[in-house]
């Protein structure tokens, strides 16, 4: 008779993603002590995207759930690339999310005279050789997929003269591109990456933690998985595109005989309406297609955080979309809703005017103001509440006024009745409209005293609620309209005589004059608000005390999946 499992441990398994099931088995058969060890390994070659997020939440989560470790290990193997720009961002990143590498901040710099000693360990076992082919020849003779490659004439070099050649090559005797250290494994093989491929090449460009004390630099498939047998991790996690180079990962591990991680590859997160390239990320912000690495048009992870994602938003989405072992494409709506889900519950509401037409109540008295009690977020009753200035000139949004309203249009028109949040009911009585545009210009409406909202004898109902500022008292701000950065929703995909700039959203900012509140007037910088019936917006970096900036980091809705046109 079977044993019947506990109900909750069935669950808990059927919830397992493969990487944890993988890790799982090898704590249950004792491998490798019984440690989980994993590390994220950027390149310092640019800025941190919401793609390496999902891989940063990957490592360190998988090190807190199993009671282990993990690293960040900067693989910093290519110094005409990167820069120490790049080392602090990535780092600042990283924080930002949540997680904490303690003591164990890493780069493959750290390791550049044992990576040497390997590469001549393989040499001596005659496993590497010098090659003076260039690298146009290399790839020329590398073959195709379907053709087998030819052999280096140098492969076949003596063993003594590899050591010379290799030690002069570090000592700086030769120039860039004249010679390099190539793995003798198969030119035939039918990957590609076996055949022979490079382990040095000579760089003469000084690095930003070894300044010129080498000129020669391993390429980052002989230092990755090297770094990782020194740091002794236990399972290299790596996105799909790195499955192919597996077995070369393997190859030098067991050539070398150096201590053996395990390498397993997840698919990469892939976003519509985005591209995840850092190269072509680059060529947005060095042709100023984007203001710089942090635009909040940006996927990247300092662009996310100006526009007002959180890091709780970015690790939840991560969490939702889980870990798949094959491509797929996650619609950049799901990393929407997620922020929106976080921020209802924390960013307080204030009411703003995007778009303002003038409302003078006639009826109400000159010079009096009244302050109008309101939550600060009714999702949460420890914000509190505030109160607002409530006058008799006041803008409302110009799309909730109608002269010849549709059937069921529950906002203003002529004779029609409102309320204003946490105010009065007021009626529209006429219209002023410019002389020469015939644009609306204000509208003349009453209010009814008896309606102010709270008061216990006020028994009268409206279907439409409207968000309104005081003009007298309205803080003018700059609003950044932010939208998707790519009108289609793979810019990538080729199209003839196109590229992905061809895609790029004409429309993705429009910077308006806004008005808001006054209890946002000392609003610092990064902080979110909710504007009632509008979005959700986070204030800039470099919003200041006399000239506020307000970057729109979502709408309350979903307007691309209804094929509306946002604010």
């Amino acid at each position: 008779m079977e044993d019947k499992k506990n109900p909750e441990e069935e669950k808990t398994a059927r919830s397992l993603n493969f990487i944890e099931e993988i890790i799982q088995e090898d704590l249950r058969n004792t491998k490798n002590e019984g440690r989980v060890h994993t590390r994220f390994p950027p390149e310092p070659n640019g800025y941190l995207h919401i793609g390496h997020a999902k891989s940063i939440c990957l490592n360190f989560g998988l090190g807190k759930k199993y009671n282990g470790k993990t690293n960040l290990r900067f693989d910093d193997t290519n110094p005409v690339k990167e820069d120490v720009e790049y080392v602090d961002s990535i780092m600042e990143d990283v924080k930002w999310l949540g997680f904490d590498w303690e003591d164990r901040l890493f780069y493959a710099s750290d390791y550049f005279e044992q990576l040497y000693e390997y590469a001549t360990i393989l040499i001596r076992k005659g496993k590497a050789y010098v090659c003076d082919m260039t690298a146009e020849e290399i790839s020329d003779t590398r073959g195709t997929p379907t053709r087998p490659g030819k052999e280096s004439p140098f492969r076949n070099r003596a063993l003594e003269e590899n050591l010379e050649l290799f030690s002069r090559m570090r000592a700086g005797e030769f120039p860039d591109g004249a010679k390099v250290l190539r793995a003798k494994i198969d030119m035939v093989s039918p990957n590609m990456h076996m055949r022979d491929p490079i382990l040095y090449r000579i760089l003469h460009t000084p690095h930003h933690r070894t300044g010129d004390k080498w000129c020669i630099y391993p390429m980052y498939d002989f230092a990755h998985g090297q770094s990782d047998s020194i740091e002794r991790i236990t399972h290299s996690i790596c996105t799909l595109e790195f499955e192919v180079h597996r077995p070369l990962y393997d190859w030098f591990i067991r050539e070398i005989g150096i201590y053996a991680p395990r390498q397993i590859e997840f698919a990469r997160l892939n976003l519509s309406y985005t591209i995840m390239s850092k190269r072509k990320l680059l060529e947005l912000v060095q042709e100023k297609r984007v203001n710089g690495w942090d635009d909040p048009r940006m996927p990247t992870i300092c662009g996310l955080r100006r526009r007002g994602y959180t890091p709780e938003s970015i690790r939840n989405f991560a969490d939702t979309i889980g870990v798949a072992k094959r491509d797929n494409i996650i619609d950049v709506s799901l990393l929407e809703f997620c922020i929106r889900e976080d921020l209802n519950k924390r960013a307080n509401r204030v009411m703003a005017v995007l778009n303002p037409i003038k409302v003078i109540l006639d009826n109400y008295p000159e010079g009096l103001v009244e302050e109008m009690e309101t939550l600060n977020n009714p999702e949460d009753e420890s914000a509190g509440k505030r109160k607002v200035p409530f006058s008799k000139e006041i803008f409302i949004e110009r799309a909730d006024f109608m002269e010849n309203p549709p059937k069921k249009f529950f906002r203003l028109s002529p004779g029609g009745e409102v309320r204003l949040r946490s105010a009065y009911i007021i009626k529209c009585e006429s219209v002023v409209k410019d002389p020469v545009t015939g644009e609306i210009a204000e509208l003349h409406c009453t209010y009814d005293p008896l309606t102010k909202s709270g008061m216990s004898e006020s028994t009268r109902k409206v279907k439409g609620t409207l968000h309104w500022v005081s003009v007298k008292h309205a803080i003018p701000a700059e609003v950044r309209l932010y939208d998707r950065l790519f009108v289609k929703d793979d810019p990538d995909a080729t199209e003839e005589g196109k590229d992905y700039k061809d895609f790029l959203n004409p429309d993705s900012l429009k910077t308006i004059t806004a008005f808001i509140e006054p209890s946002a007037v000392n609003a610092l910088p990064g902080e979110k608000f909710q504007f009632e019936r509008i979005g959700y917006f986070c204030v800039d970096k470099d919003s200041v005390k006399d000239h506020l900036i307000m970057n729109r980091t979502v709408t309350l809705k979903d307007s691309w999946a209804k094929s509306e046109k946002s604010w």
